[in-house]
């Protein structure tokens, strides 16, 4: 039987299908999608339950830009979206980055750098939903369903995670107590962390439960300061003494060596979990024909 060759497709087929013009177009839609979220976040800041709303509804708006391009532009489905398994890599990723968080304060409770002064009313729970949905949907949608899957496609896995990383970490530059050693410090323990979830399980549901408890934990919870911006006070009135290097400065905690060796070692077990398991993409000179 002769066997029949799959066409090539057309030209500019091939062109709207290249991972280049994946970053380009569906980045910059979901960019736009998350600054005028952004904006939302800042109209409606005294009204709560109306942020949660919006936001929730920029964020459902931005799930299916993201599902729509890849079935009609890609011609795939966007399984790192598939609903099947998803409650459960979520709240994995939920329950690892609260414990990551409150594990690093605990450290700090231990050498006496971190004292609780007293407690706030539990509504101050709720205005850092908003900023838990806004951040851990929009930015992995972005940064590892876009960035690091474009960039994978074209170069590999290891050199994505690099450039992710690096991309994710400085962009936080433009937050308004922003340092360069925060923003080195989460390229490294958040870029690895989050690339590693996504390559580990291919999917963005553990990476975006990661990214949203860590951000709630840590405003909500604990009054942090939230990767140089956010400093909106929680639940827990504390006093924080001591030295940048432990506490984080006015940057947060991220740029703490505390929270940097527990991330980071958290992003290690998973990338290494993710190599014993064939989860590494080659870059393309390197796959077999």
């Amino acid at each position: 039987m002769t066997a029949h060759a799959t066409p090539t497709p057309a030209l500019w087929l091939r062109i709207l299908r290249h991972p280049l013009t994946r970053l380009v177009v569906l980045g910059a839609a979901l960019f736009f999608m998350m600054a005028i979220s952004g904006g939302f976040m800042e109209r409606f800041k005294g009204n709560t339950l109306t942020s949660i709303a919006v936001v929730t509804g920029m964020v459902a708006a931005a799930i299916a830009v993201y599902v729509a391009y890849a079935r009609l532009v890609e011609g795939r489905s966007a399984d790192e979206l598939s609903l099947s398994g998803a409650g459960r890599e979520l709240a994995l990723g939920l329950l690892v980055g609260a414990g990551l968080y409150t594990a690093s304060v605990l450290i700090l409770m231990t050498l006496g750098i971190y004292r609780i002064e007293g407690f706030n009313p539990w509504t101050f729970l709720i205005p850092a939903l908003v900023l838990a949905l806004h951040s851990g949907f929009f930015e992995e949608l972005l940064f590892r369903g876009v960035l690091f899957r474009s960039v994978e496609d074209m170069f590999g896995s290891w050199i994505s995670l690099v450039v992710s990383s690096a991309v994710f970490g400085l962009m936080h530059l433009i937050n308004p107590t922003a340092t360069l050693t925060g923003a080195i410090f989460i390229s490294i323990e958040a870029g690895l962390l989050l690339a590693a979830a996504y390559i580990l399980t291919r999917r963005l549901w553990l990476s975006i439960g990661f990214h949203m408890a860590w951000n709630y934990t840590q405003s909500a919870v604990f009054s942090g300061i939230v990767s140089g911006g956010v400093s909106d006070p929680g639940l827990i009135r504390p006093i924080i003494r001591g030295p940048d290097l432990l506490t984080g400065g006015n940057f947060g905690l991220e740029s703490s060596v505390i929270a940097f060796a527990l991330c980071t070692a958290t992003g290690i077990v998973l990338l290494v979990m993710a190599v014993r398991r064939g989860k590494i993409v080659p870059p393309p000179w390197a796959r077999g024909g």
